[in-house]
């Protein structure tokens, strides 16, 4: 697996590229406005046409998106406009065109990308290779020549976004992204990590790593080869992120997607080999791909995957039949364009794979470890289909502090602590026009998961009465005068109901 033809990120001239890059407003905010919403969404799904249409002028701009993005030739003048071409000729930014050498070409895809806080940053990934579309990589064009297709490193897709966008951002004094590819959860690592190593099996994929940070102007991180935790063994890290190759598939034919093992088996040896490598109090967060088995509870079995020592909050947020999971990775891979006899054995050869494994259908999620040593973890499974709000990390973070608020606190002391009514979250009745009162009552939040709980008119009035200024106990105290009821049975009967609101994050403890 040969590097030699990937760019170099010589220090000096890469920062003349990412300069040219910002003059030019090569950046996720100026491609929008070049290209308009549209064009600009149309990118996204690997459709290009429109962009091409957007960008038949000579503006450096343009150039740049038709070199970069789009991988057309353009004419030596005209790149020499839009940035330091002989530095990109020297370090291997830009080729000359084989068939015109008065044209070059570049020889990655560079993407401009929006940081959290606005900065601007430029993810690099093979030729062909951007994430999205129902094409999948074309057979034979992606990537450069020479390079096997099981070996191409990826740009950033949606489940890149969403995992930098689930990950807890508080300081960390050390960071691991585990199976690193272009760099993406790396570049955002080393904003709060003081020291970040990367990972991954593809030698490739750390080239492109170093490229995504270099370019990006981020502090560099600590690249190393090897599969899973193997790299790191022995050390320890505050923050573990993952972005594994967890297509469940019949053999592993394409590094960047099949992890090699059989079924699920490589996040769940992924999550249960996490506790070993995270210090007290530290976070593992990946997305993972998990087998719905005939027989089977699917919550069960990932709690099952979860190590001792730690909590953990598994989110499922997909199910597709194997069928429809079978045809996804098939267009991934660009399998629709072979013979159809070639398709339909490697079809067969999904389905046979699922059939022995007694596999139904493939869930999609989040799932988020904590090490907390405690002896009664706290371990969430649930299905969530529904839109939330990114970024989700401080949602991830309160979540976990909310468990150990809960684990810590018994009734009587539920009810003597102080509680706040959590930001955005609003009252809906729901009932008969006209009624005289409602047939429920909903407390449904604006941010974060955006979940929606039903509540009775008890627990509505002490939730709007939650300011921090009185104590659940003596909330309901006045309750139980309003409505005519024994405080004492009130007291007893509502701790569960607390519990609840707390722990889906309608109500948060006052401390100090």
């Amino acid at each position: 697996m040969s590097t030699t033809h990937l760019p170099a990120a010589d220090p000096t001239r890469t920062a003349r590229l990412r300069d040219a890059l910002l003059t030019a407003a090569f950046t996720a905010d100026g491609l929008l406005e070049l290209l308009g919403a549209p064009a600009y969404a149309a990118l996204a799904r690997s459709e290009t046409v429109p962009a091409l249409r957007a960008t038949r002028g000579d503006g450096p701009l343009e150039t740049l998106v038709r070199l970069f993005l789009l991988q057309r030739p353009v004419a030596y003048g005209q790149a020499a406009a839009a940035l330091p071409v002989e530095d990109c000729l020297a370090d291997g930014w830009l080729v000359r065109d084989a068939r015109d050498e008065g044209q070059v070409r570049a020889s990655v895809d560079v993407r401009p990308y929006g940081g959290p806080d606005g900065e601007d940053w430029w993810i690099v990934s093979d030729l062909g290779c951007a994430v999205g579309g129902a094409g999948g990589i074309a057979q034979g064009t992606a990537g450069p020549a020479g390079v096997d297709r099981s070996e191409l490193v990826l740009g950033v897709g949606g489940a890149s976004t969403t995992l930098a966008g689930l990950t807890v951002r508080t300081p960390v004094s050390s960071a691991l992204d585990l199976g690193t590819g272009s760099g993406i959860q790396a570049l955002h690592a080393v904003q709060h990590a003081g020291r970040v190593t990367a990972t991954d099996l593809n030698p490739r994929a750390l080239h492109f790593a170093r490229l995504t940070l270099a370019l990006s102007g981020a502090p560099e991180a600590d690249l190393r080869q090897g599969s899973l935790f193997e790299p790191v063994a022995g050390e320890t890290f505050d923050l573990i992120v993952s972005n594994p190759p967890f297509v469940i598939s019949p053999g592993a034919r394409l590094t960047y997607r099949d992890g090699g093992m059989g079924g699920d088996d490589l996040c769940r040896t992924l999550v249960g080999q996490a506790a070993d490598r995270l210090n007290d109090g530290g976070y593992c967060q990946l997305l993972a791909n998990w087998q719905h088995v005939s027989g089977e509870d699917w919550r069960e079995r990932l709690a099952s995957w979860v190590p001792n020592g730690c909590d953990a909050w598994i989110v499922q947020r997909e199910v597709q039949d194997v069928a429809q999971y079978a045809e996804l990775w098939l267009r991934d891979a660009g399998d629709h364009r072979t013979t159809p006899e070639e398709y339909a054995s490697r079809y067969d050869a999904w389905l046979e794979e699922f059939e022995a494994r007694k596999t139904k259908g493939v869930g999609f999620g989040w799932i988020t470890l904590r090490k907390t040593g405690s002896d009664r973890p706290s371990v969430i499974t649930e299905e969530w289909p529904h839109p939330v709000e990114q970024p989700l990390g401080e949602t991830v973070r309160a979540h976990f502090e909310r468990q150990d608020f809960l684990r810590t606190h018994d009734d009587a002391a539920l009810l003597a602590a102080h509680y706040r009514l959590a930001d955005e979250v609003v009252q809906e009745q729901v009932g008969l026009p006209g009624a005289e009162d409602p047939e429920h009552v909903v407390l449904r939040q604006n941010r974060g998961m955006r979940r929606a709980t039903k509540v009775d008119t008890v627990g509505a009035g002490f939730a709007g009465v939650c300011d921090g200024s009185l104590s659940a106990g003596r909330i309901l105290d006045a309750i139980a005068q309003l409505i005519g009821e024994d405080p004492v049975l009130l007291r007893d009967r509502t701790p569960e109901s607390v519990r609840m609101l707390v722990g889906q994050g309608f109500i948060t403890p006052v401390t100090g």
